[in-house]
Protein backbone atom coordinates (compact mmCIF):
# COMPACT_ATOMS: atom_id res chain seq x y z
CA UNK A 1 0.00 0.00 0.00
CA UNK A 2 1.50 3.06 -0.39
CA UNK A 3 2.10 5.09 2.67
CA UNK A 4 -0.81 4.29 4.27
CA UNK A 5 -1.69 0.79 6.30
CA UNK A 6 -4.66 -1.01 5.05
CA UNK A 7 -6.35 -1.85 8.41
CA UNK A 8 -5.27 2.00 10.24
CA UNK A 9 -6.69 0.85 13.88
CA UNK A 10 -7.10 -2.58 14.51
CA UNK A 11 -6.76 -6.36 13.21
CA UNK A 12 -9.08 -8.53 11.46
CA UNK A 13 -10.70 -10.44 14.58
CA UNK A 14 -8.46 -11.36 17.96
CA UNK A 15 -7.75 -7.56 19.04
CA UNK A 16 -11.21 -6.06 18.53
CA UNK A 17 -12.99 -9.14 20.01
CA UNK A 18 -10.70 -8.92 23.16
CA UNK A 19 -11.23 -5.16 23.60
CA UNK A 20 -14.67 -5.27 23.50
CA UNK A 21 -14.49 -7.59 26.64
CA UNK A 22 -12.72 -4.70 27.92
CA UNK A 23 -13.82 -1.56 26.97
CA UNK A 24 -18.10 -0.96 26.92
CA UNK A 25 -17.87 0.61 23.07
CA UNK A 26 -20.92 1.57 22.19
CA UNK A 27 -23.25 -0.50 19.28
CA UNK A 28 -22.33 2.34 16.84
CA UNK A 29 -21.08 5.78 16.81
CA UNK A 30 -22.74 8.17 14.57
CA UNK A 31 -20.93 11.57 14.92
CA UNK A 32 -18.07 12.86 13.12
CA UNK A 33 -16.42 15.90 11.80
CA UNK A 34 -19.04 18.90 10.10
CA UNK A 35 -18.10 19.31 6.01
CA UNK A 36 -19.68 21.24 3.46
CA UNK A 37 -20.45 19.30 0.26
CA UNK A 38 -18.91 21.60 -2.45
CA UNK A 39 -19.42 19.35 -5.45
CA UNK A 40 -20.01 15.73 -6.73
CA UNK A 41 -18.07 14.89 -9.91
CA UNK A 42 -16.40 11.20 -11.57
CA UNK A 43 -17.00 9.22 -8.38
CA UNK A 44 -16.11 11.49 -6.09
CA UNK A 45 -16.97 14.21 -3.72
CA UNK A 46 -15.41 17.61 -2.55
CA UNK A 47 -15.59 18.64 0.91
CA UNK A 48 -14.89 21.31 2.94
CA UNK A 49 -14.21 20.36 6.71
CA UNK A 50 -14.67 22.80 9.77
CA UNK A 51 -11.69 22.48 12.28
CA UNK A 52 -12.43 19.20 14.35
CA UNK A 53 -10.17 18.24 17.51
CA UNK A 54 -8.17 14.42 17.43
CA UNK A 55 -6.14 12.92 19.71
CA UNK A 56 -3.26 10.70 17.77
CA UNK A 57 -0.28 8.51 18.31
CA UNK A 58 2.62 7.78 15.97
CA UNK A 59 3.82 4.60 15.97
CA UNK A 60 6.49 2.65 13.85
CA UNK A 61 6.01 0.20 10.90
CA UNK A 62 5.64 -2.24 8.88
CA UNK A 63 2.25 -0.86 7.91
CA UNK A 64 0.50 -4.03 8.62
CA UNK A 65 1.39 -3.89 12.22
CA UNK A 66 1.01 -0.10 12.88
CA UNK A 67 -2.72 -0.11 13.55
CA UNK A 68 -2.29 -2.93 16.10
CA UNK A 69 0.25 -0.80 18.36
CA UNK A 70 -2.10 2.41 17.70
CA UNK A 71 -5.27 1.11 18.49
CA UNK A 72 -5.11 0.04 22.21
CA UNK A 73 -3.28 3.04 23.13
CA UNK A 74 -5.81 5.64 22.03
CA UNK A 75 -8.83 3.39 22.93
CA UNK A 76 -7.13 3.15 26.23
CA UNK A 77 -7.64 7.28 26.38
CA UNK A 78 -11.11 7.52 25.48
CA UNK A 79 -12.54 5.41 27.94
CA UNK A 80 -10.60 6.59 30.45
CA UNK A 81 -7.27 6.12 31.26
CA UNK A 82 -6.70 10.06 31.52
CA UNK A 83 -6.43 12.52 34.44
CA UNK A 84 -9.83 12.90 35.79
CA UNK A 85 -10.58 9.42 34.37
CA UNK A 86 -13.30 11.01 31.79
CA UNK A 87 -14.53 8.33 29.36
CA UNK A 88 -15.37 10.20 25.83
CA UNK A 89 -17.92 8.92 23.13
CA UNK A 90 -16.95 7.05 20.58
CA UNK A 91 -17.04 8.88 17.55
CA UNK A 92 -17.56 7.26 14.00
CA UNK A 93 -14.15 8.62 12.28
CA UNK A 94 -10.95 7.31 12.39
CA UNK A 95 -8.06 8.21 10.61
CA UNK A 96 -4.71 7.62 9.47
CA UNK A 97 -1.62 8.85 7.30
CA UNK A 98 2.04 8.45 6.92
CA UNK A 99 2.50 12.37 7.40
CA UNK A 100 5.09 12.74 10.44
CA UNK A 101 3.63 14.75 13.33
CA UNK A 102 5.29 18.27 14.19
CA UNK A 103 5.96 19.30 17.68
CA UNK A 104 3.45 21.87 18.68
CA UNK A 105 2.47 24.01 21.63
CA UNK A 106 -1.05 22.45 23.34
CA UNK A 107 -3.11 24.97 25.19
CA UNK A 108 -3.37 22.31 28.37
CA UNK A 109 -3.18 23.43 32.50
CA UNK A 110 -0.66 20.81 32.64
CA UNK A 111 2.73 20.72 30.18
CA UNK A 112 2.40 17.63 27.61
CA UNK A 113 5.90 16.51 26.51
CA UNK A 114 6.50 17.54 22.78
CA UNK A 115 9.39 15.66 21.12
CA UNK A 116 10.72 16.01 17.28
CA UNK A 117 8.60 13.06 15.74
CA UNK A 118 10.29 11.23 13.06
CA UNK A 119 8.18 9.69 10.05
CA UNK A 120 5.63 7.34 11.05
CA UNK A 121 2.15 6.16 10.97
CA UNK A 122 0.15 8.85 12.69
CA UNK A 123 -3.39 7.32 14.22
CA UNK A 124 -5.76 9.32 14.85
CA UNK A 125 -9.23 9.13 17.14
CA UNK A 126 -12.16 12.23 16.39
CA UNK A 127 -13.21 13.66 19.34
CA UNK A 128 -16.60 14.68 19.88
CA UNK A 129 -17.48 17.96 18.76
CA UNK A 130 -17.78 19.32 22.27
CA UNK A 131 -14.21 19.19 23.19
CA UNK A 132 -11.72 21.58 22.88
CA UNK A 133 -8.02 21.88 23.56
CA UNK A 134 -9.25 23.91 26.70
CA UNK A 135 -11.94 21.00 28.03
CA UNK A 136 -10.16 17.73 26.74
CA UNK A 137 -8.43 15.15 29.54
CA UNK A 138 -5.35 15.31 29.72
CA UNK A 139 -3.76 11.99 28.60
CA UNK A 140 -1.86 10.06 30.95
CA UNK A 141 0.54 8.53 27.98
CA UNK A 142 2.81 10.58 26.98
CA UNK A 143 2.51 9.30 23.56
CA UNK A 144 -0.74 10.66 23.05
CA UNK A 145 -1.05 14.44 21.45
CA UNK A 146 -4.28 16.41 21.75
CA UNK A 147 -4.49 18.96 18.99
CA UNK A 148 -7.33 20.66 16.67
CA UNK A 149 -7.07 20.16 12.68
CA UNK A 150 -7.63 23.38 11.14
CA UNK A 151 -10.71 24.07 8.76
CA UNK A 152 -9.61 22.55 5.19
CA UNK A 153 -10.61 21.31 1.48
CA UNK A 154 -10.79 17.20 0.61
CA UNK A 155 -11.05 15.13 -1.97
CA UNK A 156 -13.02 12.65 -1.04
CA UNK A 157 -14.04 8.65 -2.20
CA UNK A 158 -16.10 6.41 -0.44
CA UNK A 159 -16.17 2.77 -0.90
CA UNK A 160 -17.14 -0.63 0.96
CA UNK A 161 -15.20 -4.19 1.73
CA UNK A 162 -12.31 -5.13 3.55
CA UNK A 163 -9.64 -3.09 4.83
CA UNK A 164 -7.03 -4.47 2.26
CA UNK A 165 -4.34 -3.17 0.43
CA UNK A 166 -5.65 -4.14 -2.99
CA UNK A 167 -9.07 -2.21 -2.09
CA UNK A 168 -7.16 0.75 -0.84
CA UNK A 169 -4.95 1.54 -3.81
CA UNK A 170 -7.83 0.59 -6.27
CA UNK A 171 -9.68 3.12 -4.75
CA UNK A 172 -6.57 5.22 -4.34
CA UNK A 173 -5.71 5.45 -7.88
CA UNK A 174 -9.61 6.09 -8.92
CA UNK A 175 -9.55 9.37 -6.83
CA UNK A 176 -6.20 10.15 -8.43
CA UNK A 177 -7.33 9.71 -11.81
CA UNK A 178 -11.02 11.43 -11.20
CA UNK A 179 -8.49 14.68 -9.90
CA UNK A 180 -6.22 14.57 -12.67
CA UNK A 181 -8.83 14.75 -15.06
CA UNK A 182 -10.79 17.66 -13.16
CA UNK A 183 -6.83 18.82 -13.91
CA UNK A 184 -7.05 19.40 -9.43
CA UNK A 185 -3.65 19.50 -8.14
CA UNK A 186 -3.42 17.70 -4.13
CA UNK A 187 -0.99 18.07 -1.80
CA UNK A 188 0.45 16.22 1.28
CA UNK A 189 0.17 12.66 2.11
CA UNK A 190 -3.89 10.78 1.76
CA UNK A 191 -5.26 10.45 5.21
CA UNK A 192 -7.69 6.46 4.69
CA UNK A 193 -10.07 7.08 6.90
CA UNK A 194 -12.85 4.62 8.64
CA UNK A 195 -16.40 4.91 10.29
CA UNK A 196 -17.05 1.54 11.50
CA UNK A 197 -15.82 -1.40 13.95
CA UNK A 198 -14.03 -4.42 13.05
CA UNK A 199 -17.05 -6.49 13.86
CA UNK A 200 -19.05 -4.86 11.51
CA UNK A 201 -19.92 -6.62 7.74
CA UNK A 202 -17.31 -6.14 4.97
CA UNK A 203 -19.89 -5.17 2.37
CA UNK A 204 -21.74 -2.38 4.94
CA UNK A 205 -18.58 -1.02 5.63
CA UNK A 206 -17.75 3.25 4.85
CA UNK A 207 -14.32 3.54 3.99
CA UNK A 208 -12.49 6.46 2.74
CA UNK A 209 -9.48 8.25 1.09
CA UNK A 210 -8.76 12.06 1.56
CA UNK A 211 -7.00 14.19 -0.66
CA UNK A 212 -6.04 17.45 0.76
CA UNK A 213 -7.00 20.05 -1.89
CA UNK A 214 -5.29 23.90 -1.61
CA UNK A 215 -7.49 26.16 -0.01
CA UNK A 216 -10.05 28.61 -2.56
Amino acid sequence: MKNIISVNVWHYLFLPLFLLFIFPMPSHATEEPDFKLVEKMNGIEIRDYAAYMVAEVVVDGPADQAGNRAFPILAAYIFGQNKGKRTLEMTALVTQTAEPVKPEKLAMTAPVIQTTTPAGFVVQFVLPKDITLANAPEPLDPRIKLRQVKPCRFAVIRYSGFWSDTNYNEHLLLLENALKSAKLAWEGEAIYSRYDPPFKPWFMRRNEIWLRLPQP
